[in-house]
């Protein structure tokens, strides 16, 4: 039986410390779907497609990540993708709180659901989608926060917003 691993998230954009997280995984599971979210009531900085494209563009070295979209209830995603396997990052012990009570209401709508919190290395523990963001808003360089694919995509959202 395949293990499939989901690993949620906005990916708003995607920084260096999710795909430590993504690589991580890929070497815990036999299959990790990255899913991007797809929720309306969130006001992104890049489109569902353009953050699949930077997914994609991340993960392509990785052969047992796909990249997918979700939107509605996590644990029926889950269902749809036959994975009792849930992938969380945690960088600092704040993050434990949100994600210990998210954990416990998934547990709670899905009882087979594993929640497996992985810590990305040291180096990316402070970083965050929203720090990023706002760099970028400010013109300040990002690539030693995401990708250099990420960081152009970055700066050609923000040079069109002026």
């Amino acid at each position: 039986m395949s293990r499939i691993a989901v690993y949620p998230g906005s990916f708003d954009p995607l920084t260096r410390g999710h795909l430590d997280i993504i690589q991580r995984a890929s070497k815990l599971f036999d299959q990790v779907v990255v899913a991007v979210s797809n929720n309306a009531t969130k006001k992104h900085v890049f489109s569902v497609s353009e953050r699949l494209e930077i997914v994609e563009e991340a993960t392509r070295p990785l052969p047992n990540v796909d990249v997918d979209t979700i939107s509605g209830l996590l644990v029926d995603y889950l269902k749809t993708k036959k994975s009792k396997i849930l992938i969380r990052g945690l960088r600092v012990v704040s993050d434990m709180d949100y994600e210990f009570q998210l954990a416990s209401f998934n547990r709670r709508l899905y009882k087979d659901v594993e929640t497996v919190f992985l810590m990305p290395d040291d180096q990316y523990t402070y970083l965050a989608s929203s720090m990023v963001r706002e760099i970028a808003r400010l013109g300040a360089g990002t690539e030693q926060f995401v990708t250099p694919f990420v960081a152009r995509k970055l700066k050609l959202k923000f040079s069109a917003k002026k």
